[in-house]
């Protein structure tokens, strides 16, 4: 992968191939708007961007190099092999079927606070809901940009009440998204150091916060934490792997079975 700043932003080429719109609206993340000409802009780690595909690979409009290698390689990963990953998971039938018909998709390296809040919204719920939900919590909470706003700190959050947070609309979530903010805010739970932990310790972590469950924790770790091999679990996912895999996930979907997820949730749900 190869960085180029021109002049209308920092084109990545050589990283091999993405789906980009759906790669970012397939239920990873949930603050990518579409504009004209394929152009998709969102903020994220407190840095705006707008993304197109082009020829050779991605440009980031507007966006200077250094942003361009700090967040946005390393948010859509852009430095994994993604030819051979995808050459391994296609040893299975059904995804070898899903791949040719989706394309590359690509894990998103989320900030992690903003991922963990936005899964606990996403709990039964459907994603124009969820998005909602965290447009209006970003808007009133968050900072300004040129185009939008960013994410509100786990401090912002933690000092509020229920009572605060009911333009949300998010009901009986609301006390959840408060006591994770508290536990991020006061340093009980320490997402970065997550990082550095077995799957097992850190989903534990994260059990402990008030409505987390399994499905969220994972989530949370694939799509912020590095956690590649997590396989979140919906009511899609478990009836799909108990048809599909009756005997126990392919060990070659290690260590990418989150990405081999992503290809079975899309398969079960398009």
């Amino acid at each position: 992968m190869e960085l180029f700043e021109g002049k209308y932003g920092t084109e990545a080429v050589d990283f091999g191939e993405i789906n980009l719109p759906l790669t970012l609206d397939c239920g990873q993340a949930f603050r990518w708007e579409k504009e004209e000409g394929e152009v998709f802009r969102a903020v994220a780690y407190g840095k705006e961007t707008a993304v197109k595909r082009t020829e050779n690979g991605l440009l980031f409009i507007d966006t200077p190099k250094e942003d361009a290698e700090m967040i946005w390689a390393d948010y859509f990963d852009l430095r994994s092999d993604h030819k051979t990953i995808l050459e391994r998971l296609s040893q299975d039938s059904f995804l070898d079927e899903s791949i040719r018909r989706f394309g590359t998709l690509h894990i998103l390296n989320q900030e992690p606070f903003e991922a963990l809040i936005s899964f606990i919204i996403s709990s039964c719920n459907n994603i124009p809901r969820i998005k909602g939900i965290i447009k209006r919590l970003c808007e009133s909470l968050g900072e300004k940009t040129p185009h939008g706003f960013t994410f509100p700190s786990p401090e912002t959050l933690a000092v509020k009440t229920e009572d605060d947070l009911s333009f949300l609309k998010a009901g009986y979530r609301v006390p959840y998204i408060l006591d994770a903010a508290r536990r991020v805010a006061e340093g009980e739970t320490d997402l970065e150091k997550l990082k550095t932990t077995d799957p097992d310790s850190a989903r534990k972590e994260l059990m402990k916060i008030k409505g987390v469950g399994k499905k969220v924790a994972d989530c949370t770790m694939l799509f912020s934490l590095g956690f590649r091999d997590t396989y979140p679990v919906d009511r899609h996912i478990e009836r799909a792997t108990r048809e599909l895999y009756p005997d126990g996930l392919p060990c070659f979907f290690t260590p990418d079975s989150g990405l081999a997820q992503q290809y079975i949730f899309l398969s079960r749900i398009s």
